[in-house]
């Protein structure tokens, strides 16, 4: 089962595909100097497979590689960033 994630710039989030097919997203509002993550979502048939933690951990990457603070809105990305300390700097207090 293959697995990416994509920056569906268009849509406003990050899309975890699972053989091509969308299986999950992470909702975003890109600001110039920051990225605002509002909303995670797996769908059902994909859930307890860790895809989440894949998807948002990708999507936080890709952040940081960009130059971008982080506000995590979305609860499920504030908790993965309290989990994963190397994103604690990500985060702007807005």
């Amino acid at each position: 089962m293959p697995i990416e994630v994509v920056d569906n710039s268009t849509e406003s989030r990050f899309e975890l595909l699972v053989d091509g097919k969308v299986a999950g997203f992470a909702d975003y509002l890109l600001l110039p100097t920051k990225v605002v993550f509002t909303h995670t979502e797996v769908l059902p048939a994909y859930e307890g497979q860790g895809l989440a933690g894949k998807l948002v951990g990708h999507a936080l990457q890709a952040s940081a590689d960009t130059g971008l603070r982080v506000v995590p809105r979305c609860p499920y990305v504030g908790k993965y960033i309290e989990r994963h300390p190397e994103f604690k700097e990500l985060v702007d207090a807005e």
